[in-house]
């Protein structure tokens, strides 16, 4: 079970999680525009083939037409959400491991890790919901080529305008879906896989660079690995034109398996698993070296 020296901080790991959350966006956003494209191209007529092919297709043919720039799209939107998303989730991880402490220096144990990674599931939907709605909007105009919305405040007036704080919210039911058990996934095994390359007798605060690395990475795919059929159905129903699936996700669901099989739920798999390793080994290597920034500049807080 993982050694607690320094008491559990959410105010530290609020700070030190915006950082985090900044460093993952610069390292995962290309690969994120890839996936929204993947999961959201439509079926193509008889005899015309996919607009990408996959991953690599998908990826050529956004450098060819748009330059490197077309793979940041949208990335205004993620850079002002994500920031505060990622220290009010590391925050809620803070709180959640805090609440449960009897004691500073109860050590917690990995169900207690789970449940404190899904309270931070909770928090971050309030913020998630609204900006991941006009992320997947902005970046499939760019690839349907229908320009609707000038940018992200443009994206929020336009749905505010046309239905209420309802229409900014669609999809917070499907984000919670996604985001609770995968954030109690995702700390969790970022925990048990510090604990495991911590050698005998060591501090987790002495873990290398690569240890964190991994360990970072590997949080952000098992997250994936249960976030995903929950993310193609949010991603389907935020872009769907209104009133395409009036009983909500049942009938993403009943849409996607009837037309294309339990196979679509995992759409963009390759693209998801390529851009977790990277985007999250970034993120907890970014928490962990503001943590110790912050642990210097102000030990009790």
């Amino acid at each position: 079970m993982s050694k607690q020296q320094q008491p559990i901080s959410p105010l530290k790991n609020f700070f030190a999680g915006g950082f985090g959350g900044v460093c993952l966006v610069f390292a995962g956003h290309p690969l994120d525009t890839i996936k929204v494209r993947l999961q959201t191209q439509p079926k193509p007529k008889p005899g015309e083939s996919l607009i990408y092919a996959g991953t690599i297709d998908c990826f050529k043919k956004t450098l060819a037409k748009e330059g490197v720039k077309g793979l940041y799209k949208g990335m205004a939107a993620p850079i002002i959400g994500v920031t505060p998303m990622f220290a009010v989730c590391f925050f809620g991880f803070g709180l959640g491991k805090k609440l449960q402490q009897k004691t500073p220096d109860d050590i917690l144990t990995y169900p207690q890790l789970f449940a404190a990674g899904m309270l931070s599931g909770v928090f971050t939907t309030a913020i998630m919901a609204p900006g991941e709605r006009i992320k997947c909007l902005l970046q499939i105009q760019a690839s349907t080529g229908e320009v609707k919305y000038a940018g992200p405040m443009d994206c929020v007036k336009q749905l505010y305008r046309d239905s209420g704080i309802r229409g900014i919210y669609k999809g917070t039911a499907l984000t919670l879906m996604r985001d609770v058990p995968a954030s109690g996934m995702y700390f969790m095994s970022y925990e048990w896989l510090k604990n495991l390359l911590t050698p005998a007798g060591r501090s987790h605060n002495e873990l290398s660079i690569p240890s964190v690395l991994f360990a970072g990475g590997m949080a952000g795919i098992f997250n994936w690995a249960v976030a995903i059929p929950p993310d193609v159905l949010k991603s389907r129903f935020q872009t769907a034109p209104e009133g395409k699936y009036p009983n909500g996700f049942r009938d993403v669901l009943r849409e996607l398996i009837r037309e294309e099989g339990v196979g679509s739920l995992y759409k963009g798999f390759t693209a998801v698993m390529l851009r977790a390793f990277p985007a999250n080994a970034a993120c907890f290597l970014g928490f962990e070296l503001a943590m110790k920034f912050l642990n210097w500049l102000a030990p009790n807080l």
